[in-house]
């Protein structure tokens, strides 16, 4: 069985076909374009050919052109590849025959090859970060004007309706005020992408059990559930919760030797974009009533909140492990936040409101005519119906304990019973 390296580039792809031996049948070099691709495999490539390929920003479509031609494509991880062969001449041709010598010997790490709709979601996801990270750009070279000009900006957000028509109307030099409208010019145009990559993206998580499902974790909303299932794929794929959020690079870093073990820093491996965005997921925990928010606020006043924000994201990727494993929602979700939270999806993806009020035939409540408002707060079985969501599970024991421990059985209970709270009390969550 013929073995095939190859090394590949923005413009150039170089190639090693190897023997079982180890002995050097070809090598080639062409262009990356589809047909160069399509040119070697026709002439080199058959089914008894195995080819390695490290993963890079275009390894998925050479793949999809050469997958027809080999019988297997190995996709290897460059960080681990590089660990284990480390050459002190580095070329490109040495690069491709260390990449064959690894697949003949069976010793090349691979890395897990996405379906198409995990690469569609990844692909979207990605263009939303860069299109926010282009906004964000856009805004602060607005600000980097006025400040250049000594000028204040009026309160509140710059880039409101009211303070745009300020913006406008500003009086400035012909070098500021042309920069200052090239600037919102282009803001206008990447508002306007963001917004239709958001509405599509709304569209797939509306349909999208396992979206839905992330979506009632405290802090997670559209954009941070799809980021999180794009990165994680499919989710057999991890034995253990540990496993996903080492993937993401959430956990620490350990160095050992002999008697001596040093934890660090977190690793950062993976995708950074997805690390970020659980991490500011984790951001808005501080206050929640439910166990993440308590183990948030005690590991904030042992060690300090960047401590607690990271942990909190550690176990938020782990939770969604055995959420997405299992198919259960979360059991300690706020009724009122999570339907606020799916109503803001639906109306994105489908424009559709549901009607309010009293269902037809409900008796009045008890408050009626007294002058003092209230409202009803679902019971979160019964917002996990509407959204057509898995039931809530009972809780084992170890989760009874935790909760009496940690005083949030009252708060547990809470959560599963339909009631009605004063208007502007907070007690609806």
């Amino acid at each position: 069985m013929p073995f095939v390296g190859l090394d590949l580039h923005k413009k150039s792809v170089e190639a090693v076909i190897l023997a079982d031996d180890g002995r050097i049948l070809h090598r080639d070099r062409f262009p990356t374009t589809r047909a160069a691709l399509q040119a070697f495999a026709r002439r080199h490539l058959s089914p008894d050919h195995r080819v390695a390929v490290e993963a890079t920003f275009n390894t998925w479509p050479v793949v999809d052109v050469l997958e027809p031609f080999a019988g297997d494509i190995v996709i290897s991880n460059p960080l681990r590849t590089k660990a284990i062969a480390q050459a002190k001449i580095k070329t490109d041709k040495v690069d491709a025959l260390v990449l064959a010598h690894l697949l003949r010997a069976d010793f090349l790490p691979r890395v897990w090859r996405p379906d198409a709709e995990t690469r569609s979601l990844r692909h979207q996801t990605t263009q939303r970060a860069n299109l926010t990270a282009d906004r964000t750009r856009l805004k602060n070279r607005i600000h980097a004007v006025l400040h250049q000009r000594l000028i204040e900006a009026p309160k509140g957000d710059l880039f409101s309706a009211a303070n745009l028509g300020w913006l406008l109307g500003l009086e400035l030099d012909d070098d500021g005020r042309e920069t200052l409208h090239c600037h919102l010019r282009l803001l206008a145009a990447a508002t306007g992408e963001l917004e239709w990559v958001d509405r599509r993206l709304a569209r797939h998580a509306w349909h999208s059990g396992p979206v839905k499902l992330l979506m009632t974790l405290p802090g997670v909303d559209v954009a941070v559930a799809e980021t999180l299932l794009a990165t994680l794929g499919d989710i057999t794929r991890f034995r253990t919760p540990e496993q996903a959020a080492a993937y993401l690079g959430l956990v620490p870093s350990t160095r050992q030797s002999g008697e001596h073990c040093y934890h660090g820093p977190i690793t950062r491996q993976g995708r950074a974009h997805a690390r970020w965005m659980m991490v500011q997921a984790a951001q808005h925990l501080g206050n929640h009533p439910g166990p993440l928010g308590v183990f948030f606020r005690r590991l904030a006043q042992r060690k300090n909140r960047n401590v607690a924000v990271v942990a909190v994201a550690r176990k938020l990727v782990m939770i969604a492990w055995h959420m997405l494993t299992h198919n259960e929602p979360y059991r300690y979700g706020q009724p009122v936040t999570l339907k606020a939270k799916m109503s803001r999806l639906r109306i994105r993806a489908t424009g559709q409101k549901r009607r309010g009020g009293l269902a037809k035939g409900a008796p009045r409540p008890a408050a009626y005519g007294t002058g003092q408002g209230t409202r009803a707060v679902p019971a979160l079985d019964a917002v996990y119906a509407a959204e057509g969501l898995p039931p809530l599970a009972g809780l084992t024991p170890g989760e009874r304990r935790m909760l009496e421990r940690e005083g949030l059985t009252g708060m547990a209970r809470q959560v599963r019973e339909s009631r009605r709270v004063r208007r502007g009390s907070g007690a609806a969550g």
